[in-house]
């Protein structure tokens, strides 16, 4: 009976062996099972990285070997370089890396803390490494295009309204050519030039200048108090030669024979709202017996009116017809006979 017990444990005892034996054996097979994931390699040998505490990088995309030193065997320091730390997306922008995140960043990419060495600041502020273009470089660049263009334009002058702004490239792009041209639509007093930053047969960018142009012109000086009513003359306007932001009008002319139509000071620019034409003599009295005529080719009608109202050449009064009485409206020619106005 005795026996017969011990060979029962025995056999349950082989049995627990062989279960225990089977689950090792399945164990790796359920792990991986579970895990859809490809595990990374883990790195073996050493690496070291150094932390700057500041650093400048040419490209905007920023990775570990460029944010820091990093040394060790070859193809370990090939995969910890290129691994990405973020990119900077506006000139000034700066990036902060410490030591917790380089090392996440490391674990993520199959190496782990165990096998990395720190080294140097405890974070490294990454700047990007650029070559700035000065916004008066645009302005001489687009006033040089100006003066070369000046045949097309008459004007005498210009001065930028304002500077733009600096751009800002990659240290690493090469030679950078300027490519300005003339932009539409401006205004009269102003030129707009646009310049293009090309580098390799691509557009980097562009900076348009807008200058404010100057004319040369002449203008109508009161040399003399005018008093109201009296004949501008060049006994009391002299005329000089100025820059203006404007050009001269094409029918400008000295404002010698008009009349002043209030008092102008000594000094005064004289404007055109400031004079008048001399008014025309009247030669239609008001009640005088006038001739209505009314002449087209082949055709001559005429009647007799009365002048309701004095009259100078070129003006509209009303005429009385003497035989129908009716009331017309007639512009007073110089040979002092009216035309009605039909």
């Amino acid at each position: 009976m005795t026996d017969h017990k011990y060979k029962i444990l025995i056999g349950a005892g082989k049995t627990g062996m062989e279960l225990i034996s089977l689950l090792l054996l399945l164990a790796p097979l359920c792990a991986a099972s579970t895990n859809s994931e490809t595990p990374r390699p883990r790195v073996n040998a050493a690496l070291r990285v150094h932390l700057p505490r500041e650093v400048a990088v040419k490209d905007k995309d920023v990775t570990l070997g460029g944010g820091a030193i990093v040394r060790g065997e070859e193809a370990v320091v090939t995969k910890a370089s290129a691994i990405p730390l973020g990119r900077i997306s506006v000139a000034d922008q700066k990036i902060t890396v410490d030591r917790p995140m380089v090392l996440s960043r490391l674990a993520c990419n199959g190496i782990p803390a165990s096998k990395v060495t720190l080294t140097g600041a405890d974070k490294v502020t990454v700047g990007w490494r650029r070559q700035v273009i000065e916004g008066e470089k645009f302005v001489e660049v687009a006033g040089s295009f100006l003066k070369q263009s000046s045949p097309t334009f008459s004007f005498d002058g210009f001065e930028p309204v304002r500077v733009p702004e600096h751009f800002a490239v990659s240290a690493s792009i090469g030679d950078i050519e300027f490519a300005p041209h003339l932009v539409e639509a401006a205004p009269v007093d102003k030129a707009t030039v646009g310049v293009a930053l090309i580098a390799d047969g691509n557009q980097l960018g562009m900076r348009e200048v807008t200058f404010q142009l100057r004319y040369r012109a002449r203008r109508a000086l009161a040399s003399t108090n005018i008093d109201s009513g009296s004949i501008i003359s060049a006994e009391n306007v002299k005329i000089e030669e100025t820059v203006s932001d404007e050009p001269e009008p094409a029918d400008w002319r000295a404002p010698y024979g008009l009349v002043a139509r209030r008092r102008i000071a000594a000094g005064t620019v004289i404007a055109s709202n400031m004079v008048t034409p001399v008014k025309p003599e009247v030669v239609l009295k008001r009640n005088q017996t006038v001739l209505i005529r009314i002449e087209r080719p082949g055709l001559l009608v005429t009647a007799i009116g009365r002048a309701m109202q004095d009259g100078c050449t070129g003006e509209y009064i009303k005429v009385r017809n003497v035989d129908s009485k009716r009331v017309i409206l007639a512009r007073v020619r110089q040979d002092a006979t009216v035309e009605p106005l039909i």
